[in-house]
C-alpha cells in the first residue's frame, strides 16, 4: 500500500462497496493483457535525444513498477532467450534487448524502442517454462516492431485535445463521459495491435526454435489467473468509468487466435519448452507483494515500513495494492478500504471527518477513541443501500482511514468492525526487521505426491491447491508426474 493522496471523496462511500469486490487496478491488469501502453515514442528521434528520452521513460516505469528487482540467475536466463528472439527477428541485424525485472506480483511485461525490455517479476511466477516466457517477450517485441506506440501515440494526441475541448465547453461529468467514450476507441484501437503482436510473437518463437504454443499455455495461465481472483475476491459489482476488459481481447479469443498460429508453424510438440532451465532460473525469485510495502497473512496485514499491523474481520480476505487494501466477505456481501494520508490541514480528527470527505455522515455518530495508544475517530454513514463504519487513526504524520461497507449494519456486524478497528496498531522496529515475504521454490515429486500433498506446503493467503495448479499448469483432475520438479511458494 503506498500512501493516498488528499482529495475530496464525496463519492467515496458510495465506490468503496464496488472498488473492494473488484479488487484494485493492479487485479484488472494482471490477467488481462500482455502489455500496458507505453510512452509515446518519435518515430526518428536523434540519438542523443533518444538516449535521454529512454533514460526517462526507464526512470519512470522503475518508479510506477515498484523499482528494479534483483534476480541475476532469471537476468541471465531471459537475457539468453532475447538473443535467439534477435537472431530469429524478421530484423536480425539490431542489438539484443536486454531485460529488466520488475519488483511488483502484477503480471505484465512490455518493452521499449531504445532496447529495453521489462518482466515484473509476478510474469515470472505465472509463466511455466522457457518458451512461455519467449513468447511473452517476443510479443512485447513485435508491438516496437510494428511501430504500435507510434500509431498509438497519434491516438493519444487526438484523445489529449478531445479531452481540453471537453473539459472547456462541458461540465465535469459531462467531460468525463467524453474522455471515457475517447479512451475506449484508443483502446479498441489497440486491440487489433495485441492481435498482431500474437501473431508475430507466436512466429518469431517458433523460429527460434521455442515451441509455439506456449503463448497460448501463458494466456490459458492469465485467463486462470483472473477466474481464481475473481472467485476469491468477487467480480465488479458496478461500473467504474474505464473498463479494460470492455476493450480488449477476451483470452479465450487470444488463446483460440495463438493456437491457430501455432497450427500454422507445425502440430503440438515442436520447438523446446525447457521447464527445467527456466524453474532453475526462477527458484527463489519473490512472490506476491514485497513485504515492505505490506504483505497479508490470513486476515492481518502488515505494513514493515510504515510500522503499522491490522486484522480484518473473520471471513474477509485482503487484498494489498499500490492505492490501498482492499477486502471482502463475500458471504455476507461486506467490504473494506484502508488507505492513509499526510496530515490533513484540520485542527482534529473530529473537523477531518465532517469536512465533507464522505456522504451520508451522521454527525451524532461522531466519537473520539484511543486505538492502542493512538488518537482515532470513529462514524458511521449511510449512501443508498449501504451502511458504513468508518475510523480514521493519527499515527506519525499519517492519518490511516478505515472504511467498512454492509448491507444492514447490524449490532453483530458494528461489532466485528470496531474489534477490526482496535486491531490497528504500530509495531516494533524489531518486528519490522522480522518481516519476510514469499518466494518461488521449486521441488522435485516423489512417488507418492498428489497435488493435495504439495500444495500442502505452500504458503499463500488463499487456497492453496489451486494456487499450485495455476502456477503449474495443472488441469482439475490432472496427475503429477514422479521426478518433475514443480513451483511451490514458500517463506
Amino acid at each position: 500500500m503506498a500512501l493516498g493522496t488528499e482529495r475530496h471523496f464525496g463519492a467515496l462511500l458510495t465506490l468503496v462497496v464496488a472498488l473492494a469486490f473488484s479488487g484494485c487496478a493492479e487485479l484488472e491488469r494482471q490477467g488481462q493483457l500482455f502489455s500496458v501502453p507505453t510512452p509515446p515514442q518519435p518515430e526518428k528521434p536523434a540519438p542523443a535525444r533518444q538516449e535521454n528520452r529512454a533514460s526517462v521513460q526507464h526512470k519512470e516505469l522503475l518508479a510506477q513498477f515498484g523499482g528494479e528487482y534483483q534476480a541475476p540467475a532469471a537476468e541471465r536466463y531471459l537475457d539468453a532467450i532475447l538473443v535467439k528472439l534477435a537472431q530469429a527477428s524478421d530484423t536480425p541485424g539490431q542489438a539484443a534487448y536486454k531485460v529488466t525485472i520488475l519488483n511488483t506480483p502484477v503480471v505484465n511485461a512490455f518493452a521499449l524502442p531504445s532496447g529495453n525490455l521489462y518482466v515484473t517479476r509476478g510474469l515470472l511466477a505465472l509463466a511455466g517454462d522457457g518458451s512461455e516466457a519467449a513468447a511473452v517477450m517476443a510479443h512485447e517485441i513485435a508491438h516496437v516492431t510494428l511501430r504500435h506506440s507510434a500509431l498509438r501515440a497519434e491516438k493519444e494526441r487526438e484523445a489529449a485535445l478531445i479531452s481540453q475541448a471537453a473539459g472547456v465547453i462541458q461540465s465535469r461529468q459531462k467531460g468525463e463521459e467524453e474522455r471515457s467514450k475517447q479512451r475506449l476507441s484508443v483502446a479498441s484501437f489497440s486491440r487489433q495491435q495485441e492481435l498482431d503482436a500474437d501473431e508475430a510473437g507466436v512466429k518469431v518463437t517458433a523460429r527460434a526454435g521455442y515451441d509455439p504454443y506456449g503463448a497460448a499455455r501463458f494466456l490459458t495461465a492469465l485467463g486462470r489467473s483472473s477466474e481464481l481472483r475473481a472467485a476469491l475476491y468477487g467480480k465488479r459489482k458496478e461500473s467504474m468509468g474505464f473498463d479494460i476488459m470492455s476493450t480488449h481481447p477476451s483470452t479465450p479469443e487470444r488463446v483460440s487466435r495463438a493456437i491457430a498460429f501455432a497450427r500454422q508453424i507445425g502440430a503440438p510438440g515442436i520447438g523446446q519448452r525447457d521447464r527445467n532451465g527456466y524453474l532453475a532460473a526462477i527458484n527463489g525469485v519473490a512472490f506476491g507483494d514485497d513485504p515492505m510495502e505490506g504483505y497479508v497473512r490470513d486476515r492481518k496485514l502488515t505494513h514493515p515500513r510504515m510500522r503499522f499491523s491490522f486484522v480484518a474481520p473473520e471471513g474477509f480476505l485482503l487484498e494489498n495494492s499500490s492505492e490501498a487494501v482492499f477486502g471482502v466477505r463475500q458471504a455476507d456481501n461486506e467490504a473494506l478500504r484502508l488507505d492513509m494520508v499526510r496530515n490533513p490541514p484540520f485542527d482534529s480528527l473530529e473537523a477531518y471527518v465532517g469536512s465533507g470527505w464522505v456522504d451520508g455522515l451522521l454527525p451524532s455518530s461522531v466519537k473520539k477513541l484511543e486505538v492502542n495508544g493512538l488518537s482515532a475517530v470513529t462514524a458511521v454513514a449511510r449512501a443508498g443501500e449501504w451502511n458504513f463504519r468508518l475510523a480514521v487513526i493519527q499515527s506519525g504524520d499519517y492519518v490511516y482511514r478505515l472504511i467498512f461497507a454492509v448491507r444492514s449494519l447490524t449490532d453483530e456486524a458494528d461489532k466485528r468492525f470496531i474489534e477490526s478497528i482496535m486491531s490497528f496498531r504500530r509495531i516494533t522496529p524489531e518486528e519490522a526487521r522480522e518481516a519476510h515475504g514469499l518466494k518461488i521454490s521449486v521441488i522435485s515429486a516423489g512417488p507418492g505426491d498428489t497435488p493435495d500433498s504439495l500444495s500442502a506446503q505452500m504458503t499463500t493467503p488463499n487456497r492453496p491447491l489451486e494456487y499450485f495448479k495455476l502456477l503449474n499448469g495443472l488441469d482439475e483432475n490432472e496427475a503429477l508426474a514422479p521426478g518433475e520438479r514443480y513451483k511451490i511458494v514458500t517463506e
